[in-house]
């Protein structure tokens, strides 16, 4: 099972590293989480190099794809070299964007013609893409779900596991992370979040 997160120069740290941190707590040889970029290394917005992990064609062919955000979005979605490269798919793939990256799901047609959430400052970009933006942090329908706020990457990640390996699964990686004498709490938001739209959803497990 290989998840794949999109990681492009100008990244949010918080959007790609927290949900890659979530998603590997899930600890099976045949789950794979990797941070996936057009070029070998990429520069957070804050200065912060990563290397890839993995080619954006081996996350068009990922189970699972999450599109993080950053600043420079929007050069991302203005680049058509780059975004043929993602050749996604949300009748072979989960697929899930973070803040700005809800951009890049627009811009690929691949929203449905559904709302979706996304940040405050992507909010009036995504409405220009012709997609209506909700006032919630997390929203799903079928294969893809989008979230809005650094911090809703939690519910991705959340999300991307219940659907793949199951709810007590995403219980118990969200129970892990956090924080001491407020897991309880933390568990039962996420799944609050999360829950009322994974009902009806065929586990792709």
């Amino acid at each position: 099972m290989h998840i794949a997160i999109l990681t492009f120069d100008g990244f949010n740290e918080l959007d790609s590293l927290i949900a890659l941190g979530i998603l590997n707590r899930v600890k099976k040889p045949d789950w794979r989480v990797s941070i996936a970029s057009p070029t070998a290394r990429v520069r957070s917005m804050n200065g912060i190099v990563l290397e890839a992990q993995a080619s954006l064609r081996e996350a068009s062919a990922a189970d699972a794809v999450i599109v993080g955000s950053g600043m420079q979005t929007r050069e991302v979605v203005a680049d058509a070299a780059l975004m043929a490269q993602l050749r996604l798919d949300p009748s072979r793939q989960l697929l899930g964007a973070q803040c700005s990256g809800t951009l890049v799901l627009a811009k690929l047609g691949l929203l449905g013609g559904v709302a979706a959430c996304t940040d405050l400052t992507t909010k009036p970009w995504v409405e220009a893409a012709g997609v209506a933006v909700l006032n919630q942090p997390f929203v799903a329908k079928g294969n893809v779900a989008t979230a809005g706020g650094c911090l809703a990457s939690q519910y991705l990640a959340t999300w991307v596991i219940a659907r793949l390996e199951g709810i007590e699964a995403a219980r118990s990686a969200m129970h892990y992370v956090a924080p001491v004498r407020e897991k309880d709490d933390y568990v039962a938001r996420a799944m609050r979040n999360v829950t009322p739209f994974l009902e009806g959803s065929t586990p792709m497990l």
